[in-house]
């Protein structure tokens, strides 16, 4: 029997929060525990929350988030060690899981030694805030890797699910400013040599409204949007704020990916006619050719 940690950030979530729990309840693999940490909700989340779990035979335990943001929120119940499982499961607060969502996650676990770190996640449905199907989130067909997470994020937090040993390298690098948890977790596992599967199933339904700090990552507007954040250096801000996180995680570090690392932090400050050679020799890559193109105007232009 598996044991899945249920690890749910809220903040003001009453709106959408009662479908996202019932979701949980109708999982097939029902061997799991909810731990929500309440980030100062002003509206009736807390009280949703403990109705919950007075319907529920599994423990629901609730608590006060740290109050500094989604990042802190998530990790604050990520990296506390009182919370012992095998699994561990992101989850938003405003999507609706699919039946299977945690079956099909340890399913493909079972291929993965348990001392191997390891992290799925998958494809999403999109749908409207009346929950009306929008459309999927981009399917991604390049494997996941260190080469991919240091300039990419295709591991959404409400999709994720890791296992024990992908969450004591979490641990072994404490608290850290990254700029989100589920990024964070992709760099780390696959930085130590770990696994990472993208599932091109969805496995939920990720709802799009007014009150998403982040939308799904899809369409020519998606990539008008990142084409202004890249010119405007937001991207350039992100990646210095993961670097500087790293330093914390050097140790679980692989020697290839160590050098990966080295040969991007190089093609970020190099003049400009070594830039592209530290960015090839890297290895890192986007998922589709057009963001690639993209990557490497921002190598040129110093915006990465």
């Amino acid at each position: 029997m598996h044991r899945i940690a249920i690890l749910l950030a809220t903040k003001d979530g009453e709106r959408f929060l009662k479908e996202q729990l019932s979701s949980y309840a109708r999982q097939t693999l029902n061997q799991w525990s909810l731990h929500v940490s309440d980030d100062g909700s002003s509206d009736a989340t807390v009280h949703l929350v403990k109705r919950f779990a007075e319907t529920q035979s599994r423990s629901v335990d609730l608590r006060e988030g740290p109050r500094q943001g989604f990042f802190r929120n998530f990790m604050s119940l990520a990296l506390d060690e009182r919370i012992d499982a095998d699994f561990y499961a992101f989850s938003d607060q405003d999507d609706i899981w699919n039946d299977d969502k945690l079956e099909r996650a340890i399913n493909w676990f079972k291929s993965i030694s348990p001392d191997v770190p390891a992290v799925y996640f998958s494809r999403t449905e999109l749908i409207d805030e009346s929950g009306s199907h929008l459309g999927y989130s981009p399917l991604f067909e390049r494997d996941p890797s260190f080469q991919n997470a240091l300039v990419q994020n295709i591991g959404g937090g409400n999709t994720m699910v890791f296992n024990s040993c992908a969450r004591r390298l979490l641990i072994r690098c404490g608290s850290v400013a990254a700029v989100s948890h589920d990024w964070w977790t992709y760099q780390i596992v696959t930085a130590a040599g770990g696994k990472a599967h993208y599932d091109p199933v969805p496995s939920l339904k990720y709802r799009q409204h007014s009150g998403n700090i982040l939308g799904a990552n899809a369409g020519l507007r998606a990539r008008i949007v990142r084409l202004r954040m890249m010119l405007s250096g937001r991207i350039t801000r992100w990646n210095t704020t993961n670097l500087e996180a790293f330093r914390s995680a050097e140790e679980i570090f692989s020697r290839e990916n160590s050098a990966t690392l080295e040969a991007f932090s190089k093609a970020r400050k190099a003049i400009w006619p070594l830039r592209l050679m530290y960015l090839y020799k890297s290895g890192v890559y986007r998922q589709t050719l057009v963001d690639n193109v993209g990557l490497f105007l921002a190598v040129l232009l110093k915006r990465i």
